[in-house]
């Protein structure tokens, strides 16, 4: 009876540590590179050093945390190839390329670094450029590391590149969702933290009635 006891106190142990453990689920602090279809970002399957837009494309960035391309940010706002090259006419020889560039928000930011605020910009360069080079001609200065992997883009951030960050708490709820100050821990905590407190104290009841 005390084996059988003991093997059901840790199966209601182990989904708890099991929990622990997912909240501390690693993600990457990096700038994402995106291409716009139509109106929908897509993650682009190329680095920007490699990726030759045609004349009025549109390109993004984004600064965030995540833990791989399925669940990276994407960069905000709705603005559109017309809209952000609209000042810049066509030049022969030359093509545009709107670059979107979203620095993130405060809770991506570098400990000590506050995002600056988003802008949009309209890249004018030879037709055989890059993404790279599009973006160096409006956003400098660029940092990169030695595998060329892109670090800052106007200075931001001013250290670190691509680190490995721990993400220790879950993201915030919804607005609608939220629960109240000082609501505690949450139900389903407290009724898992019960049932081995139960099973913990039948345990030493055995004990007891067979001593």
């Amino acid at each position: 009876m005390i084996r059988r006891v003991t093997v059901l106190f840790l199966a209601a142990l182990l989904p708890l540590l099991a929990g622990a453990g997912q909240a501390q689920a690693a993600g990457y602090r990096y700038w994402s590179f995106w291409e716009q279809d139509g109106t929908a970002w897509t993650y682009a399957t190329q680095g920007p050093s490699l990726a030759r837009p045609a004349d009025g494309d549109v390109h993004g960035f984004r600064f965030s945390v995540s833990e791989n391309s399925g669940d990276a940010a994407k960069p905000r706002g709705t603005a559109d190839f017309d809209t952000i090259c609209a000042q810049t006419p066509a030049r022969d020889g030359t093509k545009r390329v709107a670059l979107v560039i979203d620095f993130g928000t405060p809770a991506d930011a570098p400990s000590g670094e506050t995002p600056p605020a988003g802008r949009t910009v309209c890249a004018q360069v030879p037709e055989k450029a890059t993404t790279a080079e599009a973006l160096a001609a409006v956003a400098k200065p660029l940092r990169y590391d030695a595998n060329a992997l892109l670090c800052a883009i106007s200075g931001y951030p001013e250290r670190g590149c691509g680190e490995q960050v721990a993400a220790d708490k879950e993201p915030a709820p919804a607005a609608d969702e939220a629960e109240p100050e000082g609501s505690g821990p949450s139900v389903g905590l407290v009724a898992g933290i019960a049932v081995v407190v139960l099973l913990g104290a039948a345990a030493v009841w055995q004990v007891r009635r067979r001593g």
